[in-house]
């Protein structure tokens, strides 16, 4: 994006700053109502890099986000994660509106918790922004409420126990939308499946035209990138529709294409590995004994014994 002004925002003080907010009550934690934030100026991309982590809780949004390489329009409710020091741009044809709330919480502000540990389990503060979790009404009322809740005990009277009651609603937020993720990879059955139907032709072509011998394994970055999702999304929807991860699935693929082989031609096993993308045979003896409790050579062997006993 040529010309974009990029914003680095080091603190959630110089966020309130660039948005004309007044300065937080709290340095390491705030809650933004959007209709209170500065509206962009026409046609005036903003780029920028923070430091913290944000939680948008979106409504009629007149713009478009980007986030990695995906864009997202909001046109209903929808709730999104941004992990610290991602890079995301606003863009608009108009002066943008925001109706909903933003969450902001430094790093620091978890120090000395459980969740500043636990945190790093949420895959889908690395979800992009065409994954946002879309919400019902109901929904995006208990979410709002825990981010007022959240503000409300920052703008009281703070005392021994405030920081405590922060993290405790943060941590329920969290759980919220754990579990909302999980209703949304079960409720969009249909899509998902057509997901699992195109990464399965996807990795079929991979291992028939010789993509393996001229560069190696697929990776989970590969794949996600060619279905348009961020690796984290992708694992995530396969372990709810399959119960097994991304890379699983191309291990299975894999072993498919090797016992294949296996069967029937002479290859050795050193050349099969090769074959499959397999730098050192090893590996490769060492995931099939994995998948199939068998060595390559073993599998072989009982696969000709059972072909000459069927054919007596």
């Amino acid at each position: 994006m040529a010309g974009t002004q990029l914003h680095q925002l080091p603190t959630i003080s110089a966020l309130h700053q660039l948005r004309d907010l007044p300065s937080p009550e709290h340095p390491l934690i705030s809650v933004i109502n959007f209709e209170d934030m500065k509206r962009g100026d026409a046609g005036e991309p903003k780029k920028l890099v923070q430091a913290f982590y944000a939680i948008a809780l979106k409504q009629n949004f007149a713009g478009k986000v980007k986030y990695g390489q995906q864009q997202y329009d909001f046109d209903e409710g929808t709730l999104f994660f941004m992990a610290p020091n991602q890079v995301f741009s606003i863009e608009t044809d108009e002066e943008y509106r925001h109706t909903g709330w933003l969450l902001l919480f430094h790093p620091d502000f978890l120090w000395n918790t459980p969740l500043a540990k636990k945190i790093r389990q949420y895959e889908y503060f690395s979800y992009a922004v065409n994954e946002a979790l879309h919400l019902s009404e109901k929904e995006e009322a208990i979410i709002s409420a825990i981010m007022q809740n959240i503000a409300q005990e920052y703008h009281g009277n703070m005392d021994q126990f405030s920081h405590d009651v922060m993290i405790a609603q943060l941590e329920l937020l969290l759980t919220y939308a754990e579990r909302y993720y999980h209703r949304q990879f079960l409720t969009r059955k249909i899509t998902n499946h057509q997901v699992l139907d195109r990464m399965e032709d996807l990795l079929a072509d991979y291992c028939n035209s010789g993509e393996l011998l001229h560069k190696g394994l697929p990776t989970v970055q590969y794949i996600a990138d060619q279905l348009n999702m961020s690796p984290n999304y992708l694992s995530g929807l396969l372990k709810v529709q399959t119960g097994k991860s991304t890379q699983q699935h191309i291990h299975d693929k894999l072993m498919e294409k090797a016992k294949e082989k296996l069967s029937t031609t002479r290859l050795s096993v050193s050349e099969i590995a090769y074959e499959l993308g397999f730098e050192h045979p090893q590996s490769f003896s060492k995931l099939f004994k994995t998948k199939t409790n068998l060595s390559p050579q073993a599998f072989r062997q009982s696969f000709f014994k059972t072909t000459c006993k069927h054919q007596q």
